[in-house]
């Protein structure tokens, strides 16, 4: 069963910058629509960013200008570039397909400080 798996999380102070990696055995990514997901404490887990198979990218309007979601098929990553970062952006990220499918990894946590 897929289960991907999320790292590069941490604390970081308002306005600085974190990349987040995803990846996951026996998928291609290149060939699936993918998602960055993330769970605040006490709210519903929400899509932050998705990339389609084409490479067309779509952001949540709390993250448009400041994330940037990307993949390398070569090594068959998926990647989250968080600039700018705010207090509010505090949650576990999570990856998965788009929709998700797969069984949802650990995730990793992003704590940002005002």
């Amino acid at each position: 069963q897929v289960q991907p798996v999320e790292s590069g999380g941490g604390l970081v102070q308002a306005g600085g910058s974190l990349r987040l990696s995803c990846a996951a055995s026996g998928i291609i990514f290149s060939r699936n629509a993918m998602g960055w997901y993330r769970q605040a404490p006490g709210k519903q887990r929400d899509l932050v960013a998705s990339i389609r198979s084409g490479g067309r990218t779509q952001y949540a309007d709390p993250v448009k200008g400041r994330f940037t979601i990307s993949r390398d098929s070569a090594k068959n990553m998926m990647y989250l570039q968080m600039n700018s970062l705010k207090p509010e952006d505090t949650a576990v990220y999570y990856c998965n397909s788009d929709p998700p499918i797969w069984q949802w990894g650990q995730g990793t946590q992003v704590t940002v400080s005002s």
